[in-house]
């Protein structure tokens, strides 16, 4: 019995944690989206910013329907800001140019494409190990 109500309660918990930081995503995005409207434009960095605040939100998404936390959101978010980063604030410094932060935010972004392509790939041949027992023969 008390299993059942110390699990209860975590459920709860967890929940009402989903809850908190799907809302604080929904509200700083509308937030940002109404700071765009008002300046009668978005800005490249805005809009890579709205893509933060989309996967975020599938990341949120996917992780109460499911109580999984695919990795690949998280690779997702990583790729768009460090895109974010590499056309944005690389160009406020044009004038004191760091080739070598170009050049490792690129390899960076490549290493993470990469990563995509891995998990991708061996999801498709080898399956998740919770779905061995579903998966057709």
């Amino acid at each position: 019995m008390i299993q059942k109500i110390g699990n209860k309660l975590i459920d709860g918990f967890h929940y009402l944690a989903l809850f908190g930081i799907g809302s604080t995503i929904v509200w700083t995005a509308v937030h940002d989206y109404m700071a765009m409207m008002k300046s009668g434009h978005a800005t490249l960095e805005d809009i890579l910013l709205l893509f933060i605040y989309l996967e975020l939100g599938a990341m949120v998404s996917t992780y109460f329907k499911t109580h999984r936390l695919p990795v690949q959101f998280v690779i997702y978010i990583a790729i768009t800001a460090l895109s974010r980063h590499l056309v944005i604030d690389v160009q406020k410094v044009a004038d004191n140019f760091h080739l070598y932060l170009l050049m490792t935010i690129t390899l960076a972004i490549a290493i993470l494409s990469v990563s995509i392509w891995l998990l991708s790939y061996t999801a498709k041949s080898f399956g998740c190990p919770d779905d061995l027992g579903t998966k057709d023969s």
